[in-house]
């Protein structure tokens, strides 16, 4: 009978022989992107590589990086942000230290300049009377709104006007290719009226104006940056009838009070008295007239007059140097406590100005600004490093590209690391020493200082595709903030790889300790699983991740390196988006040695390699337990009053306990099989697993409101209580609108969506042959 045995083991080696064809058919994309020759279905991560790329990443290198890419400014589609392209391109082409490939995609999209024929303008004068005349208006003397702004500078009647352009101060913020400062999208228009200021220009700054009876009506409010969105200082202000919305930085916030030239860059770090933060005032992300489409040729495009989430007033910004003229001069009843900042003397509300000041009490201040939108191409470049064993998972690698000025620390910072961590890749990619086990995807994004653009549309166009094969998404933009320490920001189950690359790589200095070591002495938590482990943030909506993470859900992480917090308040670095953002400025200030920007680099690679090479992605979807269980104890504080509208917090707390036991037993499958051989399939399955976690706690109903924002764990959280989202936003509106039913409905929504999400995911972690 030996024949009937040999028969059968042919029989039975054809057979796994048509299941290997079969599972190669559907999974791995064909010609360019096969296999290599030398690809194993068992490759793992090779610790040799690791340490060999960590080595060769170099500071020096990095340097020079950072010092050709921000020698120019290189605003979205300039002729400089073209010219990186090329750039970057020639890098990820090169023979010896390239990728397998390199290409750009380009987008059509809406971007808002400044007018190069009509400066923007704020200014104050005597407009009434004198005005009446020139422009002819009659009785009643009301301030005239679009007055030709040729005929104020005939009469000679402006007192003051602000800066057009921030002070020369290393030749560097004069050039003509430095973009004034201005608020991107903010609307043309003349506005005209008293001043009043509204702190941080929130809705509860100008409640708490109008409950002091302070008149906003056709005024021109002086806000400061912070607190609230740029764009929702205008969105807000219009509520309240205001004209117009000027915004500064003020010294408290940014410059620990320092606010004298001697005391300001180029002398120390901190923002000049002349220094303009421009920034996007769109509310949303994405190009504005292709929501949820990319901004190709053949998508519908809204009517820009349509178009919403841009600021329904004109806007602009101006240095503290010209807020500190007009606040320090205005008027009316002495401004709360917590509204004072650092220019030199108290804060007044307003309306107009005081008595004894240098101007008339009822001086008025013009606000002109002659923005204008414009359709332009923006490209991002992608290169591509094909995996070796599973060429169809992608790991994802970005950073954005333009920036508004010279753009050194945001984002050449991240650009620069980017470079030399792909040339390290790339030249043992080209020696055939390495290739990783699934795909690496290195993107530099298009306007991403309007509205995260590039990336938006690139998750547009590529919606199907990434959601069925993105493993994770690493985003590195400001790579630097300052020389202290690590700071972390991503969804829960990238911790793990992250504190695995941060305990193994040197922290800069001569500490001696870790990255790990060194972060958990500026940033920790305690933990109910680890006890003491290093703080990671969660992500928002301020950089390219946001729409891999709400709108695709896939597990995402912002890096980079950061200040020590008990040494100064600095919101961020203080010459942000500024014409004072140049290399000296991060040689001098941030990171004279590049070290701190070597570590970062040694920690992203060392995150990339471990997502791309390992044979069970490294990815703890238990560590979402500490996040539920948190979010759970807060929601047992609303318990009273949610049984009182007969809404019961029974089927959150099983289905919590469902996906814990479901995370532990998934956790022990994959010690089980670490313990073995796996087989192949078995490990596809597990990481498949791991890979669609983020994606079941997506929901596109639950916040039909909000553009893009879809994940229920980490949508904007606008209540009070710090539990899930849209639980949150739901109870405080319920609470605010004097208990109606229908609030309370959505409240009971809202909690059925948090359920079936968590069951959702336990459902994912279970046997895949198991509903």
């Amino acid at each position: 009978m030996q024949w009937v045995k040999v028969l059968g083991w042919v029989v039975g080696a054809a057979a796994l022989l048509g299941l290997g064809i079969i599972v190669g058919h559907f999974a791995i994309p064909k010609g360019a992107d096969s296999p290599a020759p030398s690809a194993s279905a068992s490759q793992d991560l090779d610790l040799q590589i690791l340490e060999t790329v960590i080595e060769q990443l170099d500071a020096n290198r990095i340097r020079e990086n950072l010092r050709e890419l921000s020698k120019e400014p290189h605003l979205a589609t300039s002729p400089r942000d073209e010219a990186l392209v090329q750039l970057l391109l020639q890098r990820w082409q090169d023979p010896e230290s390239g990728l397998d490939s390199a290409r750009t995609t380009e987008y059509e999209v809406l971007l808002s300049f400044p007018s190069e024929e009509q400066p923007n303008r704020v200014d104050v004068g005597e407009f009434r009377l004198w005005l009446r005349d020139a422009c002819g208006l009659g009785e009643p003397p009301a301030p005239p709104r679009h007055c030709p702004l040729s005929t104020v500078n005939s009469t000679g009647a402006i007192l003051f006007s602000c800066r057009h352009s921030e002070e020369n101060l290393t030749g560097e913020q004069g050039g003509p290719n430095v973009v004034p400062p201005y608020a991107a999208y903010a609307p043309p228009g003349t506005p005209q009226g008293p001043l009043v200021y509204a702190n941080q220009g929130s809705e509860e700054d100008f409640k708490e104006l109008q409950n002091k009876g302070v008149k906003l009506q056709d005024s021109i409010v002086l806000t400061r940056y912070g607190g609230v969105g740029r764009g929702a200082k205008a969105v807000n202000a219009a509520k309240y009838g205001v004209a117009g919305v000027l915004v500064y930085t003020d010294p408290k916030d940014i410059n620990d009070g320092k606010s004298l030239p001697n005391e300001t860059f180029p002398h120390s770090w901190c923002l000049p008295p002349s220094g303009v933060e421009r920034g996007s005032y769109f509310e949303y992300f994405g190009d504005p007239l292709t929501p949820y489409l990319p901004a190709t040729p053949s998508s519908f495009r809204l009517n820009s007059d349509n178009a919403s989430g841009f600021p329904p007033i004109p806007i602009q910004p101006i240095g503290f140097e010209d807020a500190q003229v007009l606040l320090c001069n205005l008027g009316g009843n002495l401004a709360p406590a917590d509204w004072q900042g650092g220019l030199g003397c108290d804060y007044n509300l307003g309306p107009g100005f005081r008595s004894n000041g240098i101007f008339p009490e009822d001086g008025q201040v013009n606000v002109s600004v002659h923005n204008r939108l414009e359709l332009r191409n923006s490209s991002n470049v992608l290169g591509i490093i094909r995996g070796a064993a599973e060429p169809d998972r992608y790991v994802l690698y970005g950073n954005h590209r333009d920036s508004w000025v010279h753009g050194a620390v945001d984002p050449s910072t991240g650009t620069a690391v980017l470079l030399e961590l792909s040339r390290v890749l790339g030249t043992l990619l080209k020696k055939g020493t390495w290739r990783p086990r699934r795909s690496i995807v290195f993107a530099s994004w298009g306007a991403e200082e309007f509205g995260l653009i590039g990336s938006t549309e690139f998750t547009e166009e590529f919606f199907s595709k990434l959601q069925e094969r993105a493993v994770a998404y690493i985003n590195v933009d400001i790579s630097v903030f300052a020389n202290a320490t690590l700071r972390v920001q991503g969804t829960p189950p990238i911790q793990s790889v992250v504190f695995s690359a941060a305990k193994q790589i040197s922290a800069p200095g001569s500490s001696g300790l870790s990255i790990y070591d060194n972060w958990i002495r500026y940033y920790n938590r305690s933990s109910s699983v680890y006890g003491l482990v290093p703080s990671v943030g969660t992500l928002g909506a301020g950089s390219d991740y946001a729409p891999f993470i709400h709108f695709l859900g896939i597990s995402s992480m912002d890096i980079a390196y950061t200040y020590d917090r008990s040494k100064t308040s600095a919101r961020i670095y203080p010459t942000y988006h500024t014409a004072f953002d140049t290399f000296d400025y991060v040689n001098k200030f941030l990171d004279p040695g590049f070290t701190s920007h070597q570590a970062v680099a040694r920690i992203a690679g060392s995150v990339l390699l471990r997502l791309s090479d390992s044979l069970f992605l490294p990815l703890n979807v238990s560590d979402y337990s500490e996040t539920l269980r948190s979010f759970l104890q807060a929601a047992e504080n609303l318990r009273v009053l949610l049984e009182r509208h007969n809404i019961s917090l029974g089927p959150l707390v099983t289905a919590v306990e469902k996906f814990e036991g479901a995370a532990m037993l998934f956790n022990q499958r994959i010690a089980t099989l670490r313990e073995g051989t796996p087989d192949p399939l078995q490990v596809r399955m597990i990481n498949d697993q791991l890979m669609l976690l983020e994606r079941t706690f997506l929901n596109s109903q639950a916040f039909p409101e909000e553009r893009y924002y879809s994940h229920v764990l980490w949508a904007p959280r606008t209540g009070s209580v710090a539990t899930f989202p849209g639980l949150s936003n739901a109870y405080s509106q319920a609470e605010n609108t004097g208990h109606e039913p229908a609030a309370w409905a959505e409240v009971q929504r809202q909690l059925s969506i948090v359920v079936a999400a968590l069951e959702g995911a336990a459902a994912t972690l279970r046997p895949v042959a198991e509903l």
